[in-house]
């Protein structure tokens, strides 16, 4: 009783580290549970287009714990725009056989506390007058994304956004930081919420995706 308590109040730990400048992309996603006792790192070192095909190329590898010693796994993903059509009518399908599902991950949301949200932009387009007009564009992006963030969301901290314009050349490059956290126990209610509210039979799920359990390849 004790070990399932504290696992209900236990928080999860979410750091996620983004940077893009030009076509080099480096995503790092961390979880820690207990302080950092039980981490799952997840890197993204590369994140391309494919030049044979509309589809984007992810190479990733995985870490279970801080030991350097055991080496990661190492997987690369091809995203193709049929995968994605796929995953939002998978989506869709789940929507419609859990009943005020959007009730469900919105009551869940709010027991989410974000903080440490930093995101820095330099841009430019080479151009003096539209390097302003995307400057002035990206800080009502950012706005908007904050706003609808901080609706769903517990936000903790004050977020830091900067953009800086770069007239002289085109460039873009952007960092973004964030630590999300929340309770197992808020996770396992909203999952037992999802089965009470279940509805008709099992939902007939595309192949090959992330609902239907596809297995990306591994090198």
């Amino acid at each position: 009783m004790f070990l399932f308590l504290l696992i209900l109040f236990t928080k999860v730990t979410i750091r996620v580290n983004y940077y893009h400048h030009n076509d080099n992309d480096d995503l790092k996603v961390e979880f820690r549970v207990w302080f950092g006792l039980i981490r799952y790192k997840l890197n993204v070192p590369l994140i391309k287009i494919d030049d044979n095909s509309p589809s984007v190329i992810v190479n990733s590898h995985t870490q279970m714990g801080s030991s350097s010693g055991d080496s990661p796994e190492k997987k690369v993903n091809k995203i193709t725009p049929a995968n994605i059509l796929t995953n939002l009518q998978n989506t869709k399908e789940l929507i419609q056989h859990v009943f005020g599902m959007h009730v469900i991950v919105r009551k869940f949301f709010r027991k989410v506390t974000m903080k440490r949200f930093k995101w820095e932009t330099m841009i430019g387009v080479g151009d003096a007058a539209h390097t302003g007009m995307a400057t002035g564009a990206l800080w009502s992006i950012k706005g908007g994304i904050i706003g609808l963030l901080s609706h769903y969301l517990k936000v903790k901290d004050m977020p830091e956004l900067s953009v800086t314009p770069h007239f002289q050349a085109a460039v873009i490059q952007t960092r973004f930081t964030c630590i999300i956290q929340f309770r197992i126990g808020h996770a396992m209610l909203a999952g037992l919420k999802l089965i009470k509210f279940w509805k008709g039979g099992r939902p007939r799920f595309k192949s090959k995706t992330n609902f239907a359990n596809g297995k990306p390849k591994s090198v």
